[in-house]
């Protein structure tokens, strides 16, 4: 679905996980309206429950409606109790118990198949966070081991995988990436999920240079504001990021897949974050197309907030990734 003139090269989605309150299709049927050129489906048990029966007749019946509606979509993993009632995100890809591992393995590859049939541009996952007790090379050969039958069946259906670096999680930074990518031989089909707003939160290069030197790797995007340290995903224009250096990086990149907006705790107001968000963005983009990346931050017209000071050089404390937040999100305890 187009946007106004010039911003085609950028495509703009939103994640059902800020939606949970609405049924499935009326949250396609909103964003279509408001419109997005696609969502972020993130399988849970209120919208395209992975573990419920007749999940492969479920899935076409969506995949009608996202055609009708003119909606692309990438399918995201991060579901907080789809597989355990008591455990946020658990069981994890780390988890001590090879059985737990599995299931986990089994819905990425539930997922890997969902997106197969939805035509998904990508499928996303973390890896969870490391359990205590287990050392740092246990937790990053589990990952690597628990991740091949979810890159074989990906690669089989011809959809990539792009794992998100997570803050608090054994793989939160680019760097971690990296770790994995060349321990697992740097197969085509593992490729990146990157969160502008964890950039901002605990990466050492400002978010606008995390895009660019991603690039190579992307194969979704998430989007939202974010405060320095603190993990903490705010609405646009609430937090640090100055968005249209950001947005001309990402389309410097020639990335063609969605970049998609996630407030997985304003599912209380999503129908009106999703409708703030989208202008919020295509303002922000039309700046780049105007002004550039170079020179002063720049907001985009209409964003009153104060001045935030620049993003700090200094690295994070590399002993605790992203754990310095307040309201810890994600997967983080």
């Amino acid at each position: 679905m187009p946007g106004p003139a010039g911003t085609a090269s950028l495509r703009f989605g939103y994640g059902t996980n800020g939606l949970a309150d609405l049924r499935l299709d009326d949250a396609l049927t909103l964003l279509a309206d408001l419109g997005y050129d696609g969502v972020g489906l993130t399988l849970d048990h209120m919208h395209l429950d992975p573990l419920a029966p007749d999940l492969a007749a479920r899935t076409r019946r969506v995949a009608r409606r996202l055609d009708a509606l003119g909606l692309d979509v990438t399918v995201e993993t991060g579901a907080r109790y789809v597989l355990d009632p008591r455990r946020k995100h658990g069981p994890s890809l780390l988890d001590p118990d090879p059985d737990d591992r599995a299931r986990r393995t089994d819905l990425l590859v539930r997922a890997v198949r969902v997106a197969a049939d939805l035509g998904a541009h990508a499928v996303h996952c973390f890896s969870g966070t490391t359990p205590a007790g287990t050392d740092d090379d246990t937790a990053w050969k589990r990952l690597a081991d628990a991740l091949a039958p979810v890159l074989d069946a990906a690669g089989a259906a011809g959809v990539p995988v792009a794992i998100e670096p997570e803050p608090g999680h054994l793989l939160a930074t680019l760097a971690d990436f990296h770790r994995l990518r060349r321990a697992l031989g740097d197969p085509e089909i593992l490729g990146l999920t990157l969160d502008i707003g964890h950039c901002q939160c605990l990466e050492p290069l400002p978010p606008a240079d995390c895009v660019r030197a991603a690039a190579p790797w992307l194969r979704h995007v998430q989007i939202e504001d974010m405060r320095r340290g603190v993990h903490e995903h705010l609405p646009l224009g609430d937090g640090e990021i100055d968005f249209p250096p950001v947005l001309a990086a990402l389309a410097a990149t020639g990335y063609q897949g969605l970049t998609v907006v996630e407030l997985p705790r304003h599912s209380h107001a999503g129908p009106r974050c999703a409708e703030r968000s989208l202008p919020f963005l295509r303002r922000a983009a039309a700046a780049a197309r105007t002004h550039g990346t170079g020179g002063p931050r720049r907001r985009p017209p209409g964003d009153r907030r104060p001045t935030a000071p620049p993003t700090p050089s200094v690295p994070p404390d590399p002993s605790s990734p992203g754990e310095p937040s307040v309201i810890p999100e994600g997967s983080t305890p």
